[in-house]
C-alpha cells in the first residue's frame, strides 16, 4: 500500500490518487459522481463519495450536504445566499464612504479622482479610478445580473413562460410608477432629466437586507423578489444605454455589434474554452466605450447568452470514464483531459457564475459603494436637500412608488386573469417584496453619476440613502406584523396558495411505485437512490426519522450509478426481486445497512435471511428479470432532471440542498402548510 493510503472494506470501489490531483479538481469545483477516492499522501487523507471531497470534521458529517448537491443547487437559492452574505460588506462600504468623505473629503475625492491610464504604443484609455470602477469593474456585476436572468429562464420558475407575465408587469410598473412620481415632483425643474435614478431596485442589497430584517421568512419570498426585479435590472440597463448616452459613434458601435455576433458564432460552434472568448469580450467592452454607449451593457449581453442546464447523466458518465483512464495511467495529459471533461459537464452559465459571482458580491459592488456613496453631510446642505425636488422625487419614488407598484400590479394581474396567474407568495410576501424594493443603490448611483453633477448629484444620493433606511424599516414592520399573526394566517400570508411547478415526472403511482406510509398523507417524499451510494446511506437515518410522521409517505426510485457503483444495478434488481415476493422494504433496509456487501452471494443471503424463496430470487437475478423495471426508474430520473444520488422531491417539487433531518423536516412542514391551504389541489402524487 502507498505511504499514507487509506484502506477500505472489501467490495467498496476505491481509486487511490495523489492529493495534488484531487486538489486540481477541487480548484475547478467540479463534481465527479459515484467513485470513492482514497487520496494518498503524507498527512492528508480524505474519503470522497462520488469523487466529492468530504472532510472528517463533525460539521461535515452532520451537514448531510454533498458537494454534488451544492453543484445542482437551485440557482436562485445559491444566489440569495451569496447576496445575503455580501450585504453586510456593502453596508460597511457605504458607512466607510460617508465617514471618509466627512472626515477628509479632499483625500476622498483625490483618491477616486486619480487618473489611471492603459496605453500600448501610444494608443490607450485614461480615466479616473471612479470611472474605472463604474464603467469597468461594474461590467462584471452586470455580467452576473445577465447570468442570473438567463438561469431563471432556463432553470427557475420562469421556465414556464406564463409565469413571466406577473414578474414582467410588476417589474415594468415597479419602474414606471416611481418614475412618474419623480417627474411629477420635478416637473419643469432642472432635475427632470434624472428620472432614471428613481426606478431601479438594488436586488443584491435588497436580498441581503430581507434576510436580516425578515428572519424566518421562507425562501419563496426571496425567490419572488428576485424574479420580479430581474426585469428591473434589465430595463434599467437599457435606459442607461439609450437615455443616458450623450453621443453615439456609429462605427465603434457597429464594431461592437460585430464582435457580439462573433461571440454568438463561437458559442454556436461549441467552443467552450474561456480564453478564446476573453479577447472578444474585452474588445466588445472597448468598442462600446469608444462608441459612447455605457460599456457595462457588454456584461449584461454576454450574461444573457450563457445557457444554463443541469449536468446530463451521460456527460457525467463520460467524465467519470476520463477519470478512470487517468487512474489507470496517471499522466499529465490524462489529468488535463479528465479535468476538462469534468468542467464541461457544467453549463457555461454555472461556470461563469462560480467564477465571477463572489468577486462581484464581495469586492466589486462594495468597491462601487465606497467610490460613490461619499457625501459631505453638513447642516446647511441637509436642510436644503430635504426639500430639494431631486431628493424628494427619488425618495417618494422608492418609498411610495415601489410598494404600490409591486402590490397593486400583483393584485391586478390576479384579478384580470381570474387567478390563473397569481404571485407565488402570499400578501405579506408581496407587500414585503414591495417595501424592500424601495432600496435603490447600485444602478441608482450609477445613473445619478451619468445624469447629475455637483449639488444635484449629492441630492440624488441623499434621496437614495434615505429611501434605503426607510424602506428597510417598512420591511421590518411588515414582517414583524406578519410574525404576530396566528400560525395558519401567518403561513397563508407568507406562502399564498398559488399552484407550484411540478418537477417530478411521472407523478407517484402506487401501482408502479414502492410506497411507505399512509395513502392519504398530505406530504409525499420521493428519493432517487443508489444502494451502493454512501450518501444514500448517510441520508437513510434522516429518512427513517421522517417516517415517524404519520402524515407522510415515502417513495424510493432506483437510480443506480453503474459507471461508478458496479454493484448498484444488481442491488436494485435484488430489491425488485424481493418486491415480487412482498418484501421490498425489508430488502431495501438491509441493502442500505450493508452497502459494502452487495455481491451476488450477499444478496442471496439476504433473501434467505428474510425468508424468501432463494431459488426463485437467484433465478430472477441471473436472468435480469427486473432490469426493465429499474430502467423505467432511471428514465423517470432523466425526465425529472436527476443525475446524482440521493435526490429528493417533496410533493412533486425538487428539494435542493442538505438532507439532514432538520432541513428535510422544515421542507416537509412548508409542503404540508401549502397542501393544507389548497384542499382542492390536484395532488397527482396520490392519484391512482
Amino acid at each position: 500500500m502507498d505511504d499514507g493510503a487509506v484502506g477500505f472494506p472489501p467490495g467498496r470501489p476505491v481509486c487511490r490518487v495523489r492529493a495534488p490531483v484531487v486538489e486540481l479538481l477541487r480548484r475547478h469545483d467540479v463534481p465527479l459522481r459515484g467513485a470513492e477516492v482514497a487520496v494518498v499522501g503524507r498527512g492528508r487523507n480524505w474519503l470522497t463519495g462520488r469523487g466529492i471531497p468530504v472532510t472528517d470534521s463533525p460539521s461535515s458529517r452532520m451537514s448531510g450536504r454533498t458537494a454534488w448537491a451544492q453543484d445542482i443547487a437551485a440557482p436562485l437559492r445559491r444566489f440569495t445566499r451569496t447576496e445575503s452574505g455580501s450585504a453586510g460588506v456593502l453596508v460597511a462600504a457605504i458607512v466607510a464612504a460617508l465617514v471618509w468623505a466627512n472626515v477628509d473629503n479632499s483625500s476622498y475625492e483625490a483618491v477616486w479622482g486619480t487618473e489611471l491610464s492603459i496605453r500600448l504604443d501610444g494608443v490607450g484609455v485614461a480615466y479616473d479610478l471612479r470611472t474605472w470602477v463604474n464603467s469597468g469593474l461594474m461590467t462584471l456585476f452586470f455580467l452576473v445580473v445577465g447570468l442570473e436572468a438567463r438561469r431563471e429562464f432556463d432553470l427557475g420558475d420562469l421556465r414556464d413562460r406564463r409565469r413571466f407575465v406577473l414578474p414582467l408587469a410588476a417589474g415594468v410598473f415597479g419602474m414606471a410608477i416611481p418614475v412618474g412620481i419623480y417627474l411629477l415632483v420635478n416637473r419643469g425643474g432642472p432635475g427632470v432629466h434624472g428620472w432614471g435614478v428613481a426606478m431601479s431596485t438594488d436586488t443584491a442589497l435588497a436580498l441581503g437586507l430581507i434576510s436580516l430584517l425578515g428572519r424566518g421568512v421562507p425562501d419563496q419570498v426571496r425567490i419572488f423578489l428576485l424574479t420580479v426585479f430581474v426585469v428591473d435590472d434589465l430595463v434599467a440597463l437599457v435606459v442607461i444605454a439609450v437615455v443616458y448616452t450623450e453621443h453615439v459613434d456609429i462605427v465603434p458601435l457597429g464594431v461592437a455589434i460585430g464582435l457580439f455576433a462573433a461571440l454568438l458564432g463561437l458559442r454556436a460552434l461549441g467552443v467552450r474554452r474561456g480564453l478564446v472568448y476573453l479577447p472578444f469580450c474585452v474588445a466588445l467592452w472597448a468598442a462600446l466605450l469608444a462608441s459612447g454607449v455605457e460599456p457595462v451593457v457588454a456584461g449584461l449581453a454576454i450574461g444573457l447568452t450563457a445557457t444554463a442546464y443541469s449536468p446530463a447523466r451521460g456527460a457525467l458518465e463520460y467524465a467519470s470514464g476520463l477519470f478512470k483512464l487517468f487512474r489507470e495511467q496517471p499522466t499529465a495529459e490524462l489529468a488535463r483531459s479528465a479535468t476538462l471533461g469534468l468542467t464541461r459537464t457544467l453549463s457555461p452559465n454555472d461556470r461563469l457564475q462560480r467564477m465571477y459571482h463572489p468577486w462581484s458580491s464581495y469586492l466589486i459592488v462594495p468597491l462601487f459603494g465606497l467610490a460613490n456613496a461619499g457625501i459631505v453631510l453638513d447642516a446647511e446642505f441637509l436642510a436644503r436637500a430635504v426639500t430639494a425636488p431631486v431628493t424628494l422625487g427619488v425618495f417618494l419614488g422608492y418609498v411610495v412608488g415601489k410598494p404600490v407598484a409591486v402590490a397593486g400590479v400583483s393584485w391586478l394581474v390576479e384579478r384580470v386573469t381570474g387567478s390563473r396567474i397569481r404571485p407565488a407568495v402570499g400578501w405579506a410576501g408581496v407587500l414585503g417584496s414591495g417595501t424592500i424594493s424601495g432600496i435603490g443603490f447600485t444602478l441608482s448611483l450609477l445613473i445619478a453619476t451619468l445624469a447629475f453633477r455637483g449639488d444635484q448629484l449629492a441630492e440624488a444620493k441623499i434621496g437614495v440613502l434615505a429611501a434605503l433606511v426607510v424602506a428597510s424599516v417598512l420591511t421590518w414592520v411588515v414582517f414583524r406584523i406578519t410574525a404576530a399573526l396566528p400560525k395558519p394566517q401567518r403561513t397563508r400570508a407568507l406562502l399564498g396558495d398559488a399552484d407550484q411547478l411540478v418537477d417530478l415526472v411521472p407523478p407517484v403511482d402506487p401501482r408502479r411505485d414502492h410506497v411507505r406510509g399512509p395513502a392519504d398523507a398530505s406530504v409525499t417524499v420521493v428519493e432517487y437512490g443508489d444502494f451502493q451510494c454512501p450518501y444514500c446511506g448517510q441520508a437513510e437515518p434522516a429518512v427513517r426519522e421522517l417516517l415517524t410522521d404519520l402524515d407522510l409517505r415515502y417513495v424510493w426510485r432506483h437510480l443506480p450509478l453503474t459507471d461508478v457503483h458496479p454493484q448498484a444495478q444488481l442491488a436494485a434488481e435484488a430489491a425488485e426481486a424481493a418486491a415480487a415476493q412482498g418484501a421490498f422494504w425489508e430488502m431495501h433496509d438491509l441493502l442500505l445497512d450493508h452497502q459494502d456487501r452487495l455481491r451476488t452471494d450477499d444478496l442471496i443471503g439476504y433473501a434467505g435471511q428474510l425468508g424468501l424463496d432463494q431459488e426463485q430470487f437467484q433465478a430472477d437475478l441471473m436472468t435480469n428479470e427486473y432490469a426493465a423495471r429499474v430502467a423505467k426508474h432511471v428514465d423517470s430520473a432523466d425526465l425529472s432532471g436527476v443525475s446524482g444520488t440521493p435526490s429528493f422531491f417533496i410533493n412533486d417539487r425538487r428539494h435542493y440542498g442538505a438532507y439532514d433531518i432538520e432541513t428535510l423536516t422544515r421542507a416537509v412542514q412548508v409542503a404540508r402548510a401549502r397542501a393544507r391551504m389548497q384542499p382542492r389541489r390536484d395532488r397527482r402524487s396520490g392519484r391512482d
